[in-house]
């Protein structure tokens, strides 16, 4: 008997929504029907353990049927199936699949129940491509009935027939094609098994289809005949079944984890890292997380995308979802999959809740152990590693203002005065003279620059080591750092320098003696520096240039070329320093005119600027007032 009934008022209009809005991707029906299989093949699995005389165990499989000709998809699993009542309250009613209710009665269930089925809507997914859809169910022992609607206000239910003992099969008669949208692609077979492999891998259930394969033709003796092929129908499994990262880790060889990691982010080379993760406890998860053994080529382009895939319940639901990686890590890939993960209605977006925040804590921390584990016991293979990607950690400590310190601050490497070796803040402390304070660091655009640095020529007298930062980031992670392990960073190129008694009154001395040379430099250099003061940084060198308030040259550098930042517009606080043993300041004191100081003064600054490295400004200017002074030279 044939009943048409009307959808409840608000299911009528929740299913206009549905079709048209919850979902982002048309092709996304198809999972929703298979993991709504899968569900319903739990829920009859779970009692043939518990109620096993009414409920007798069987193979379980899912089965999908293309009819090209009738523009039909029908998906058929042998579940736990649906009475009339059934029927009506879980495809009469949106967001009513009977789960929740399922499992509220299921509280001390133990055969991991919490795969079944907890969204309700998935059925309607159908009607973003189907014109009409029709359901048809049997649960055990009781009578079949089709359900048939066309996604509007109606739907009916009748008697009908049905194969099998128990299950459900749901047949979606696909939308005539449009300009924009090409329907019946869903009715090809590499169509069908690019979505299983993409959405439903991993569904615990063999997927099958018939499909046509090409074979080889053999002769009488069973031998292959070149160039001769015949098409057979053969019922082919569409699904692994079971994730690599669901199988035990003595079960996964470093070759699976290899295989698996070129094939799902299409890389040519085996990863640097892989780790195979299990978490248990109060959330439980698996991952499997790669950092490549080399920079992706798009690494820095707007066309890389960051974050891990996400996976519920063995069910692909996103890619590249980023809120599971902090972005500092962005160069890690892989994937998550966990029951704990609170999906939204649509089972496409993960809604942000304390537990998800934890559970990406936990995966955060898991990269920086095995970061800090390689570093400790294979220098080559954490080298490689920092050399692509150590500048991100470093971006991590600066983008947090210091917050992850503690976490990264002991994978941090650092070019050092000492030895062209790179040197963990660990091991420059260690190294230390019990009598140094601070750990000293000079920046700039190169290597070779900073090592020619005159503010160095001191330090490399002494023997203490100074850390060499030629990377943009670099000085910026130290100022958010203030110190480690309760020694202060310091600038070398800073105009402040801890001076012994004597020495400070020996400058003190000379800057009282010489007070009309100095003033007269400050003055010509028409406010470039804030003081010109004698220096106890230099050796051979007969200026530099320093800062203070915090901003040094290389940072005001690195700050205006940043994107629609005006060219110096940030400028930090200048000091010329000379040196007051150095034979050119010697000849300044014999300079008696006021006025041809003052001119000296700019050539001294330029000079200062070409010694760290750093462009002048007026080379025009520069080139004449050092040709007065050859020319006085030569004449004198």
């Amino acid at each position: 008997m044939k009943t048409e009934k009307k959808f409840e008022t608000e299911s009528q209009q929740l299913l206009d929504l549905m079709i048209n809005s919850i979902y982002s991707e048309k092709e996304i029906f198809l999972r929703e029907l298979l993991s709504n299989a899968s569900d319903a093949i739990d829920k009859y699995r779970y009692l043939s353990l518990t109620e096993s005389e009414k409920y007798p165990a069987k193979t379980h499989s899912i089965r999908i049927d293309v009819d090209k000709k009738a523009r039909t998809i029908a998906i058929t699993d042998n579940g736990i199936g649906m009475s009339l009542e059934d029927m009506e309250k879980n495809l009469g009613t949106i967001a009513r699949s009977g789960s929740k209710e399922f499992m509220s009665k299921l509280e001390d269930a133990k055969e991991d129940m919490s795969i079944i089925g907890q969204f309700g809507v998935g059925f309607y997914s159908a009607f973003m491509v189907g014109d009409s859809v029709e359901v048809l169910s049997k649960p055990l022992g009781g009578e079949a009935h089709r359900f048939y609607s066309e996604g509007k206000s109606t739907y009916t239910v009748e008697d009908a027939d049905f194969d099998g003992d128990s299950g459900t099969k749901v047949i979606v008669h696909l939308k005539p094609d449009t300009d924009d949208i090409k329907y019946s692609d869903y009715l090809e077979t590499y169509r069908i098994e690019g979505l299983v492999k993409k959405y439903s891998d991993y569904i615990r259930y063999p997927i099958k289809m018939l499909v046509s394969v090409s074979k080889q033709d053999l002769d009488d003796e069973d031998k292959p005949i070149d160039g001769k092929y015949h098409d057979e129908i053969e019922d082919k499994t569409l699904n692994s079944m079971v994730p690599l990262w669901k199988k035990s880790v003595n079960d996964v060889k470093p070759e699976d984890l290899n295989e698996f990691y070129k094939s799902k982010f299409s890389d040519y080379e085996d990863p640097l890292f892989a780790l195979n993760v299990h978490a248990e406890g109060l959330y439980t998860y698996e991952s499997l997380l790669f950092i490549p053994s080399h920079v992706p080529y798009n690494f820095y382009s707007e066309t890389y995308e960051s974050g891990l895939s996400l996976y519920s319940r063995g069910i692909f639901i996103q890619d590249n979802y980023k809120d599971l990686i902090p972005n500092y890590l962005r160069f890690v890939k892989g994937l998550v999959d966990s029951d704990d993960f609170p999906l939204n209605v649509s089972r496409e977006m993960l809604q942000k809740t304390p537990e998800m925040a934890k559970i990406s804590k936990n995966i955060e921390n898991k990269i920086l152990a095995e970061l800090k584990k390689t570093k400790k016991n294979d220098e080559e293979k954490y080298l490689k590693f920092f050399d692509m990607f150590g500048e991100h950690l470093k971006y991590g400590i600066y983008s947090s203002y210091g917050m992850k310190k503690d976490d990264l601050q002991d994978l941090l490497l650092f070019h050092h005065l000492n030895d062209d070796k790179l040197i963990s803040l660990e091991d420059y402390v260690n190294g230390m003279d019990k009598k140094q304070k601070d750990i000293y660091f000079a920046s700039g655009k190169t290597l070779a620059e900073i090592r020619a640095l005159p503010q160095l020529e001191q330090k490399k007298k002494d023997g203490i080591d100074v850390l060499l930062l030629d990377k943009n980031i670099d000085e910026f992670c130290i100022m958010a750092m203030v110190n480690y392990k309760e020694k202060t960073f310091k600038d070398v190129s800073s105009e402040k320098e801890e001076l012994s008694k004597e020495k400070k009154k020996e400058l003190d001395q000379l800057t009282t003696d010489n007070k009309r040379i100095l003033d007269n430099l400050k003055e010509g250099l028409n406010q470039k520096v804030d003081d010109v003061v004698f220096s106890a940084k230099l050796v051979d060198s007969p200026v530099c240039i320093t800062t203070k308030d915090g901003l040094s040259m290389n940072a005001e550098r690195v700050l205006n070329e940043e994107p629609g930042q005006h060219d110096d517009s940030i400028k930090s606080s200048k000091v010329l320093e000379i040196n007051p043993e150095h034979a050119l300041f010697k000849a300044l004191q014999n300079v008696s005119s006021d006025e041809e100081l003052r001119g000296y003064g700019s050539l001294l600054y330029d000079e200062a600027m070409l010694l760290q490295g750093y462009d002048i400004e007026d080379k025009a200017g520069f080139v004449s007032k050092l040709n007065e002074l050859l020319i006085k030279a030569v004449n004198a």
